[in-house]
């Protein structure tokens, strides 16, 4: 069975997610016969590279509430990131553009490095305040993880694997996905945002179960609820603790994907 992620390193709900994954397909018997194929995602294509505000307050600002509530979510944020073993330090994290970050991903996924690399950039965005739309930060971070930096330049000075991060983003659209992260299971159950371990293993025990019961998508779109609700068109998906953008505008929640995030909703909305 197969996994498809949409995720943006700049989501603190994506490395959220990716934990809450890895720790339901530990559990599950048949895990080695299951594919994870992870896909770009941005949330703010338009951002300038580095962002010297630190996030917390540009969230704040962004969305016109007081600093002391939008720390307040970070905290609650922080909580859930220690349960399943993260170290979420909100208050390094760093805004910017995640486009370079997401062509050197698919660079390190063609130099068999997918894995190292994407752990050690969540680590450093995440817990370090590691600021990943600079190139040299991220061919460090990259040289972590075992790629090559003169390599890792020739990527960052060129367009090299945009096409491939165009195409997720193209992708994405047209299946109607603008929470992230979104699972896309078997290629027909939706799961959006990071709703913890035990309702993500029962999602892919269901889509275990229910393999070649169902029809795929016809043109790479929804044939109806096919998507498990992700498009938007089918019953079905969770929508909650994910960050949410209208995939052709600037980043913004479309109300309450971010789970609060942004600090205009009370609580997690569910779509």
């Amino acid at each position: 069975m197969r996994i498809d992620v949409w995720s943006d390193f700049l989501c603190p709900f994506c490395h959220l997610g990716r934990r809450q994954l890895e720790l339901a397909l530990a559990e599950f018997e048949h895990a080695d016969d299951v594919d994870v194929v992870w896909h770009s995602f941005q949330l703010d294509r338009t951002a300038p590279d580095v962002i010297d505000t630190p996030n917390v307050q540009r969230v704040a600002d962004k969305y016109g509430v007081s600093i002391e509530q939008m720390e307040e979510t970070h905290r609650q944020m922080a909580e859930s990131a220690a349960q399943v073993g993260l170290d979420f330090q909100w208050q390094r994290t760093v805004g910017g553009n995640s486009y370079a970050a997401h062509r050197l991903h698919h660079y390190a996924r063609s130099a068999g490095r997918e894995q190292e690399f994407m752990d050690r950039l969540m680590r450093g965005w995440y817990s370090e305040g590691a600021s990943i739309g600079d190139h040299e930060t991220l061919v460090r971070l990259g040289l972590d993880a075992g790629l090559h930096a003169g390599e890792m330049r020739s990527v960052l000075e060129s367009d090299d694997f945009g096409q491939d991060v165009r195409t997720d983003l193209a992708l994405a659209s047209q299946i109607g996905i603008t929470a992230v992260p979104t699972f896309v299971l078997d290629q027909k159950y939706g799961v959006s945002g990071a709703q913890g371990v035990e309702p993500m293993l029962q999602a892919i025990r269901y889509a275990w179960e229910d393999q070649g019961n169902r029809p795929e998508p016809v043109s790479g779109g929804c044939g109806g609820g096919c998507c498990g609700g992700a498009c938007g068109s089918g019953e079905g998906a969770d929508v909650s603790g994910s960050a949410e953008t209208e995939v052709d505008a600037a980043a913004g929640c479309g109300g309450g994907g971010c789970g609060g995030m942004c600090g205009t909703h009370e609580d997690a909305a569910t779509h």
